[in-house]
């Protein structure tokens, strides 16, 4: 049974720590809230195009280590080491011609989804919901061009 010493250190303690608990969680909540508004979130829509169109069989990362890499014929090349392997400059053209599809070999096929031609249906498909007029090559340009910029920052040193 308690002392009547220790039921009022006891109400004592628990009357103060009642607070804490309080102040320590409002503390916590405040920091959070703050630092959560000090980051705005930056739209990287060439990050964006990579994990939508390319992630699958090159890997978040680039290093050609996709999730479905093992159902694939051939390995898809290591995205960050094009520079590298190209004296150091990034084959922009190339790259574009490959996404594109321009590059289609006249014999045989290609291991790679022609995204040029997969951007022009899926654009025109929301062209045709929103009912809007729309320049189809250069919405396609753009998409190339992001996800091209994006390739260009992840290359190794």
């Amino acid at each position: 049974m308690d002392t009547p010493v220790e039921r009022t250190t006891n109400a004592t303690r628990r009357t103060f720590m009642k607070p804490i608990p309080r102040a320590l969680l409002t503390l916590a909540i405040v920091s959070c809230w703050g630092t959560a508004l000090a980051q705005p979130a930056v739209f990287d829509p060439g990050k964006q195009e990579f994990a939508d169109n390319c992630a699958s069989c090159h890997g978040v990362g680039g290093k050609g280590n996709g999730p479905i890499v093992d159902l694939l014929r051939k390995s898809p090349p290591d995205l960050t080491q094009l520079a590298k392997k190209n004296q150091g400059v990034l084959p922009i053209n190339r790259l574009y011609a490959v996404i594109d599809g321009a590059d289609v070999p006249s014999h045989g096929s290609r291991d790679m989804p022609v995204w040029g031609r997969e951007y022009r249906i899926e654009d025109a498909q929301q062209m045709r919901e929103a009912r809007g007029h729309y320049d189809s090559a250069g919405l396609v340009r753009a998409r190339i061009l992001v996800l091209l910029e994006y390739i260009s920052r992840i290359q190794a040193p």
